[in-house]
């Protein structure tokens, strides 16, 4: 199916509080914890729990987790909610699907830190919303019937893949659900969802008992008179702040733009691992040795995604992610507990081969803003291995002009390129600007599909307002109060 962007719609504005998501269902029942007074974490929990329901090919909580927190004082704190493969996992070449695919689920663990953390309302009342819907029946959108009917990994367990507009249930996953709201984050990992997941992948159940999601320091970049701020290996975030610097204060072309990310990408698939150190990817030396090279072919697999941006009324910002990978993951739901689980493990590619008790490079990446210690605000854009290109591709748009950030809903609105391989494919909206590109030494692709470009979710304060914005490319909307 072809995908055409309309002209953009205006930013939602708000003085108070806000939240985006790629769901409305989602952006409304997080919009209703934050009009009772809940903080932005516990609002980013409901908003990812109620996505679990909505679009369950991209997410779930047999998944991963990655977050970025601004406090209302400016402290910035990171979490990691990802999985490693198991700890005894045989050195061999990564399963795209399947048993041997499944790392971890970390997202739960993730909802537990949060929650405990920064939350007021309490775990059980995050995830009210997502038990009533899953219970109840939700009306598929567009893109989730379209990536469920189009996925082979799809479950059998969760009945006929549904038409647009048509409703469906998950009472098995409500029930698990519940039992967390219940029993608490632990129960995942120590309790008959924890036998369930070790029996139908290759997790066993100390690699789940001895789970901890993790605190991490972001990294930071100065761009534009923005702080930029990403997430640490093993997430790609490096990538995005290295494109950054390449690219320096001045504007950025289109070619600028492409050159920039494909070496920034090259540098982090050679660089980024689980624990390593990418501080010298930053360097001014470094960096300014790259501003001379020329462009790279690099290869990326595909990938699905949500995003929760909030801004509470106290100035705590919350930019979230939290994902499967591949639409459905593995393809495997552990026994009756309606949880499907992950193939991050399919990552391992990157590495060449599964490295057990490590977690792979890591596609998702939230972001955030400040400037001059106060906070301009969070953003994530989704579709696997495309998000720190498009993070680049949206803050250019951000930023251009002399006047500051500008709409978010523009920016993330505008057409968009995907380097991968030696393949640089563009959106309908730059198609007549391929002229420009030739001499990089891509093969340009004038693409007709939308679900190469991904997503995203943005809020922006300005002058004591909220405006959001909402990904034209999925189905969700930007609500405030």
């Amino acid at each position: 199916m072809s995908f055409s962007l309309s002209p953009t719609r205006a930013a939602t504005v708000s003085t108070r509080a806000m939240v985006a998501t790629s769901q409305p269902l989602a952006s409304l029942a997080a919009v209703d914890l934050l009009r009772a007074g809940a903080s932005a974490a516990d609002a980013a929990i409901c908003a990812a729990a109620v996505l679990c329901v909505t679009e369950p090919d991209a997410t779930g909580i047999g998944g991963d987790l990655f977050a970025i927190v601004r406090e209302p004082s400016g402290a910035l704190h990171g979490l990691d909610a990802a999985g490693p493969a198991p700890a005894l996992a045989p050195r061999e070449p990564p399963a795209s699907s399947g048993p041997r695919s499944i790392d971890v689920p970390g997202a739960v663990a993730g909802w537990g830190e949060l929650s405990s953390r920064f939350g007021r309302t309490g775990l059980a009342r995050c995830l009210e919303p997502a038990i009533e819907l899953a219970e109840g029946g939700v009306a598929a959108g567009f893109n989730t019937s379209r990536n469920w009917r189009a996925s082979p990994r799809a479950p059998v367990a969760f009945g006929p893949p549904p038409r647009f507009g048509d409703s469906y249930r998950l009472p098995a996953l409500a029930a698990t659900l519940r039992a967390i709201a219940t029993n608490g984050p632990a129960f995942l990992y120590d309790g008959p969802p924890a036998e369930a997941i070790a029996e139908a992948s290759w997790l066993n159940a100390e690699d789940l008992a001895s789970y901890q999601a993790r605190w991490v320091e972001p990294l930071t970049v100065a761009y534009r008179g923005l702080e930029v701020a990403e997430l640490p290996p093993p997430t790609q975030g490096v990538a995005v702040l290295e494109a950054l610097a390449i690219l320096g204060d001045g504007e950025a072309g289109l070619a600028d733009q492409v050159r920039a990310v494909a070496l920034a990408l090259e540098d982090a698939l050679a660089h980024v691992r689980d624990g390593t150190d990418v501080a010298h990817l930053l360097g001014e030396q470094h960096v300014r040795a790259r501003r001379g090279q020329p462009p790279a072919a690099v290869t990326e697999p595909a990938g699905g995604t949500v995003c929760a941006c909030v801004v509470d009324r106290d100035g705590m910002a919350v930019s979230l992610l939290q994902s499967l990978y591949e639409p459905f993951g593995s393809g495997v739901v552990a026994g009756d507990t309606g949880i499907v689980l992950n193939n991050r493990g399919a990552c391992f590619d990157v590495h060449g081969e599964v490295i057990g008790g490590t977690r792979p490079y890591h596609t998702l990446i939230p972001g955030m803003l400040s400037r001059d210690g106060e906070l301009v605000g969070p953003f994530g854009l989704m579709g696997g291995f495309i998000q720190a290109q498009s993070h680049v591709q949206f803050l250019c748009s951000l930023m251009e002009g002399a006047s500051g950030p500008g709409d978010p809903q523009a920016a993330l609105d505008r057409g968009r390129f995907r380097v991968a391989g030696g393949t640089l494919s563009l959106e309908q909206p730059l198609w007549d600007r391929a002229g420009e590109l030739a001499d990089l030494g891509f093969e340009i692709h004038r693409e007709t599909a939308r679900s190469p470009f991904g997503g995203g979710q943005a809020i922006l304060l300005r002058n004591g307002t909220l405006f959001g914005g909402s990904d034209a490319r999925k189905d969700g909307c930007a609500l405030g109060i």
